[in-house]
């Protein structure tokens, strides 16, 4: 049931949560924005309180942002287990998750997850094997999906009051796709979602190019959850 109010007013990160507008421009896997958006939580140890925030580019990428802010905080504790989510509009380039693997390797009691509403320029290799990289190294790595938008939208944006249950509501191709495609990535094969622009940018086309590996590697019900793939009938 939808709240008649937004954030409580005694709400500590009422100060830090993002306008509507700025969420659902920045995370719409449809669109493609110029500017990254990062929401994180981070957990000290058993301690049940979490710190939220937000980020955006400047003239570093918002993940290197992250990175240089957390380690020079007087409260960042080395020895304490930690545990940070981050929601990212954009996933890591190359460079990015170069950086995130130095930082994790220098703070093994660091725990990351990451969610990302889209692949960044994902046909790049630097950039398929950063994101392989990341992973094998420990990182977790999905795609955002309804659960995720739901929360980002009740604990990160400054909802209006009676808005508290109107998340936005993305299709689910566009998760599935980037979820196929981030497999692939992480599998090592080649890529199978190609996006092209048309229309001086105004429209964006998702179009799947499968090959035998993929057939062969990736589960069947990772591609029928496309909706776009048809999987070859086997006669016995």
């Amino acid at each position: 049931m939808a709240s008649d109010r937004g954030p409580p007013a005694g709400d500590p990160t009422l100060r830090r949560r993002i306008e509507p507008w700025e969420f659902e421009f920045s995370f719409d896997p449809r669109k493609f924005c110029k500017e990254a958006c990062l929401l994180y939580e981070i957990q000290w140890g058993n301690n049940r309180d979490v710190w939220r925030h937000s980020g955006k580019n400047t003239t570093k990428h918002v993940e290197r942002n992250f990175i240089e802010k957390i380690a020079s905080e007087r409260y960042f504790c080395p020895s304490i287990r930690c545990f940070i989510f981050w929601y990212l509009s954009w996933s890591p380039c190359w460079e990015c998750s170069k950086t995130i693997r130095e930082f994790l390797n220098q703070h093994p009691n660091v725990t990351l997850v990451i969610y990302i509403a889209r692949l960044f320029q994902h046909m790049d290799p630097q950039n398929r094997q950063g994101l392989k990289d990341l992973v094998q190294s420990g990182v977790t790595i999905q795609v955002m999906r309804a659960p995720e938008y739901e929360y980002c939208w009740r604990n990160f944006v400054n909802y209006p009051r009676g808005k508290e249950a109107h998340w936005p509501r993305y299709p689910p191709l566009w998760m599935n796709l980037y979820a196929l495609e981030l497999y692939c990535i992480i599998l090592g094969l080649p890529p199978c979602l190609h996006i092209s622009r048309r229309y001086q940018n105004q429209l964006i086309v998702f179009r799947l190019t499968l090959q035998n590996c993929h057939y062969q590697m990736i589960p069947p019900y990772i591609l029928l959850a496309t909706g776009m793939v048809q999987l070859p009938m086997t006669w016995r």
